[in-house]
């Protein structure tokens, strides 16, 4: 795995953890939507599913939420981790871009303005740093 690859798991592992929460929306919508219970006298096939629908939302949902809190905590020891690789840099231009590219998601247009340097610089240390980024095998 390279530098970038191993930074990105942050970016990542936070647009998965957004994608599953708007599943959680997806179902929440669904279940208040549930339509009432008919009575009007039709007979149905024995075969149909005799639990009601909202059950079935309900432990989507359960199940989504489960996946989010366990990616959460990955995302978080992560984090830490990265910050701590980040945090033996020893220059210190070099640590801020790499923080606020990849724990902070900032564009680089952000990075540069944030260190008050260019564009091009911003781009010429990120490609020093990744260079001799500590890396876990």
């Amino acid at each position: 795995m390279t530098a970038k690859e191993y930074l990105k798991q942050v970016r990542h592992l936070d647009i998965m953890i957004h994608c599953r929460l708007r599943e959680i929306d997806y179902w929440q919508d669904l279940l208040s939507s549930v339509s009432g219970v008919n009575y009007d006298g039709i007979p149905h096939s024995p075969n149909r599913p005799t639990e009601a629908h909202f059950v079935k939302c309900l432990e989507k949902i359960d199940k989504i939420q489960h996946d989010v809190e366990k990616k959460v905590e990955q995302l978080i020891a992560l984090r830490d981790e990265i910050n701590s690789k980040i945090s033996l840099l020893s220059d210190h231009d070099e640590q801020l871009v790499l923080r606020y590219r990849y724990i902070d998601n900032c564009t680089w247009e952000e990075v540069a303005g944030f260190i008050n340097v260019s564009l091009r610089t911003v781009h010429r240390i990120h490609g020093i740093v990744l260079q001799h980024f500590p890396v876990p095998d």
